[in-house]
């Protein structure tokens, strides 16, 4: 059987519509803000010339997949070289190097896509990362100085999966929780300040998501995307709320889960598919399924009832609702997105980016160019206080999309 030539995207979530707009937003996990990859920094430059924006600066980080996070100035990465991983610390307006923290990793991957896969997340004055082999660091975000570590396989018996742990630490009150696939720890939540352990639950192996929080009938809420499916945890002990089963070939379950209104959307790559499912009743049930979007790497965006999205190497609207097909496009190739404001950033697989119009009805691009060369270039753009980051392999660009 073939395996398959798969980076697993690292990952973060909650759909919803489009809030008053802000001048500037900052950027500071996978996902942003409200964890549904919608930012509400709608002034900025949404046409370009055909050469694009004006780069501001660019920089070589390693090879690696993981996309950037953006905070009180800085922006932070991972990448991997000779076998040691770096998480970096830029100044987000110049690219100077503020920090490098480095530490033995091996970058090995069975289909020659090395390198760590997870999006640093910031809280405050720290930023927490993951390696791809279970490396967990809190940093100082201004200095990169270790406040603690843990290491998922010595900690807590924990086995790297195939393609490397992927999903981003999240930051949930006093807590960062993480999920290790670990035998009855398999969601982990730590106090964020010592890394001591607060709960730790489950038994289901480690997925290549990232959990998303929610709050539904008064609780708070953890959506994990396991490698046997879609399952809700209590935030506060861990506890299972309900589950559904989503067995995906060489279990990669990638794509950040979208939960609103009481359903949760999954997608899965490899011939998969994606379905709704409608927990609000307390047990899991399919309002409907199919094979339209099969998320390989990116995930969704949910925008006034429609999903827009990456099924394998089309381009695609459906109907939240329904699940109808609204439109496809192969334009972008197998690409990742954002929504800044009232447009769409696209960026497709081979490093070009576009804006796009949202639109049900057909694909909109308003403005595009090559931003960076190279082959599958599946970290997401971020667009943040008007800079907008894209990353193709080692390379990282910061280009000037600040509107006059």
């Amino acid at each position: 059987m073939k395996r398959p030539t798969s980076l697993i995207a690292a990952s973060g979530f909650l759909a919803g519509a489009l809030a008053v707009t802000a001048p500037a937003e900052d950027w500071p996990r996978w996902r942003g803000t409200n964890f549904d990859g919608i930012s509400k920094e709608n002034h900025w430059l949404k046409q370009w010339p055909a050469s694009g924006p004006r780069q501001l600066w660019k920089a070589e980080v390693g090879v690696g997949w993981s996309s950037l996070s953006v905070a009180e100035g800085r922006a932070f990465t991972m990448g991997n070289t000779e076998e040691v991983d770096s998480v970096y610390g830029f100044d987000a307006a110049t690219g100077k190097l503020l920090w490098q923290h480095q530490y033995d990793c091996s970058s090995k991957d069975p289909n020659g896509y090395p390198g760590p896969r997870v999006t640093p997340t910031v809280d405050g004055d720290r930023v927490y990362s993951l390696s791809r082999q279970g490396h967990l660091f809190c940093l100082e975000a201004a200095t990169g100085k270790v406040r603690w570590s843990r290491e998922f396989v010595k900690d807590f018996g924990a086995k790297v999966p195939t393609w490397g742990f992927s999903g981003s630490p999240l930051i949930e009150g006093n807590w960062v929780i993480v999920e290790t696939g670990a035998t009855g720890a398999s969601v982990v939540a730590l106090d964020k300040l010592t890394g001591d352990v607060v709960w730790k639950a489950g038994d289901d192996p480690v997925g290549y998501s990232s959990i998303v929080p929610f709050d539904h009938a008064g609780q708070r809420s953890l959506a994990v995307f396991s490698a046997a499916g879609i399952v809700g945890r209590s935030a506060r002990d861990g506890k299972e709320l309900w589950r559904h089963p989503w067995k995906t070939s060489w279990d990669v379950n990638a794509a950040t889960p979208i939960v609103h209104d009481g359903k949760v959307f999954i997608s899965s790559g490899y011939n998969k598919g994606c379905a709704l499912v409608d927990f609000s009743g307390g047990a899991a049930k399919v309002v409907w399924e199919h094979k339209k979007m099969r998320n390989h790497v990116a995930t969704c965006v949910l925008l006034d009832g429609h999903l827009y999205g990456f099924d394998e190497s089309a381009f695609k609207c459906l109907d939240w609702a329904t699940g109808e097909e609204r439109w496809s496009s192969p334009k972008y190739g197998k690409g990742s997105l954002m929504l800044a404001g009232d447009r769409f950033i696209v960026f497709s697989d081979k490093g070009r980016v576009a804006v796009v119009e949202p639109s049900p009805t057909e694909l909109k691009e308003v403005a595009g160019f090559q931003a960076l060369t190279g082959k599958d270039t599946w970290a997401a753009p971020v667009l943040a206080n008007g800079r907008l980051y894209c990353r193709a392999g080692k390379d990282l660009v910061c280009l000037d999309v600040k509107a006059n």
